[in-house]
């Protein structure tokens, strides 16, 4: 089954419909795989490009997305996914730019694409896979640029482990475990980790507290900055993040907190965020910012404790 810019496929049929520029376009995809790919792709998708891509799984069934490719006029034109149908509740995640993204898979039976481009510059575009998961299995967790991935089986109980080629270091965890989640579904115990070169910002950060800040903080950040850390704690405990200082020039510069119930948090601009509390032993921070205009940054500190204690450390940090 292929989805091409301009026409539906359902039951071996296809319909002509309008390309998918100056207007909302959504497509509806049943079945157990297919490939999802942005209008006009390899070729640049147009400006103004506005359109919405729903795969629904049958029961005890889940949703893997495959990229296949992946360029996006960066910070500007964005495919957006939801965990279910395209409402803000449901946002999973935001990709731009010409990184090739990990493998998404779906909570429920529901997964959603929505692509959104500017007035000006497009790029080739995406492609994605998209095939039907049973509820035992995690699906592939993903292979690592300038890296190396261990393990072929994906069913609860299994392991992949994960290497850096030479003058990269492993960002996150090396072992990712298939594990029964919550429901009737299995879920990696870890996010995909990262291969960062030796010079490179971030990092994994472990034991019970700590500080985590911006490039150069309290001075400005650099332009195109972009830093990852991980943050991991004892199995069982949470972990609470707790905002200091936050300045971002708004809008263009970003800080995403990924490991809380839900969809990832998203902040930017001057207000100082809420406390965040993990919902697992680990959190991700990603940081990036454009090319223009630079501000303070940020500075949180962190600290683990038992999920009973949590409200109680959220005190203690903020009356410190």
């Amino acid at each position: 089954e292929m989805l091409r810019a301009g026409r539906t496929f359902q039951d071996g049929l296809f319909a002509p419909a309008l390309p998918c520029v100056l207007l909302f376009l959504g497509h509806t995809l049943q079945g157990p795989n297919g490939t999802i790919q942005s209008p006009g792709f390899p070729y640049g998708y147009p400006n103004y490009a506005n359109c919405t891509w729903t795969i629904t799984a049958e029961e005890q069934n889940r949703i893997q997305l495959v990229f296949q490719s992946f360029a996006l006029e960066e910070d500007f034109d964005v495919l957006s996914i939801y965990d279910g149908l395209p409402q803000q509740g449901n946002l999973r995640t935001r990709l731009t730019g010409f990184q090739l993204p990990a493998p998404i898979v779906s909570t429920g039976l529901v997964l959603s694409l929505w692509l959104v481009s500017d007035y000006a510059v497009s790029a080739q575009g995406f492609q994605a896979s998209y095939e039907a998961l049973p509820s035992h299995t995690c699906g592939n967790p993903g292979r690592l640029r300038n890296g190396v991935q261990q393990g072929t089986t994906f069913s609860i109980g299994d392991r992949v482990r994960y290497s850096c080629n030479p003058g990269f270091f492993l960002e996150g965890h090396a072992l990712l475990t298939c594990q029964a989640s919550s429901g009737h579904g299995a879920s990696w115990d870890f996010p995909l980790p990262v291969c960062r070169a030796d010079d490179a910002c971030g990092g994994t950060l472990r034991g019970q507290s700590g500080i985590i800040s911006s490039p150069h903080f309290p001075l400005e950040y650099g332009n195109n900055a972009d830093c990852t850390w991980t943050i991991l704690a004892e199995p069982g405990d949470t972990i609470a993040l707790v905002f200091m200082d936050f300045q971002l020039e708004d809008g263009y510069d970003v800080l995403e907190v990924a490991g809380t119930e839900g969809s990832s948090l998203w902040f930017t601009g001057m207000n100082l965020p809420a406390p965040v509390i993990s919902s697992k032993n680990w959190l991700r921070l990603h940081f990036t910012s454009d090319g223009n205009h630079r501000q303070k940054g940020f500075s949180a500190q962190y600290q683990g404790k038992e999920r009973r204690k949590e409200i109680n450390v959220l005190l203690e940090i903020l009356w410190q």
